[in-house]
């Protein structure tokens, strides 16, 4: 890697931890920075994903006492998310790069749509019914098939799975989201380093970059708006879209 490579690398890395702190959506930046570094996209959504995992687990960790309350009824989402997410991520490496490719820009537009509607969809505070139901569980499942296979976008719409299959109130839904993504992105990174397709290098450079941009999120959410973070997000999300539809 020259120098340009790595400061692009971390740079992104770094965005990517405080976007993902103001308004999430970090995954976009992650992966287009690895694109545009010319790495092949399975490859290039492995990383983002083992580049990502911090962050999950910080999160949980600031809602430990609403898991702490809640995790027993959760365990029925937490084997689906599992059994999701391996599907997907072995989906994912049963394609070659070309066919992935193919399918990339696809993924990026639902995801960066399911981004911008992302305040639309945010769920609102009300009566909580059981998250363990079967219409819970079965959407979890395919939730967390996407999150195994692709992940841009996926925190956005488990939240919205969860607050229309289940309720409750923001914090609530958001603890669980968070426990959910740790299961579904240790399950797709377990899968992607057993099939070879992590540029580790990379990743160590960007992992650091994640750690400290979502420590600096925490203080730039005190003066950046969600909306302004929410554009820059977008407006990526557009230009690797039309790049993929493009270039494919």
């Amino acid at each position: 890697m020259t120098i340009a490579t790595i400061l692009l690398l971390f740079t992104s890395a770094f965005l990517a931890g405080a976007v993902n702190a103001i308004a999430g959506g970090g995954t976009f930046l992650t992966f287009g920075a690895l694109t545009v570094v010319g790495m092949p996209p399975i490859t290039a959504n492995a990383t983002s994903s083992i580049t990502q995992f911090p962050g999950y687990i910080t999160s949980t960790l600031a809602y430990r006492d609403e898991i702490a309350r809640s995790w027993r009824s959760a365990i029925a989402l937490s084997v689906v998310s599992v059994i999701g997410a391996l599907g997907g991520s072995l989906l994912l490496l049963s394609l070659d790069n070309p066919s992935f490719r193919q399918i990339v820009p696809w993924l990026l537009a639902a995801a960066t749509i399911i981004f911008a509607a992302g305040p639309w969809l945010k769920p609102k505070a009300s009566a909580e019914k059981p998250v363990n139901s079967k219409i819970s569980v079965v959407a979890q499942f395919f939730t967390s098939i996407y999150g195994g296979f692709f992940g841009a976008g996926m925190g956005i719409m488990m939240l919205a799975v969860l607050g229309i299959t289940s309720g409750g109130t923001y914090h609530h839904l958001n603890a669980l989201k968070n426990l959910l993504s740790i299961l579904i992105a240790a399950v797709a990174i377990v899968i992607f380093v057993s099939g070879g397709v992590v540029a580790w290098p990379q990743a160590l450079v960007m992992i650091p970059g994640v750690a400290l941009g979502g420590y600096a999120g925490v203080w730039m959410a005190r003066r950046v708006s969600q909306t302004v973070m929410r554009v820059v997000v977008v407006a990526v999300g557009v230009a690797l879209t039309t790049y993929y539809f493009v270039t494919g």
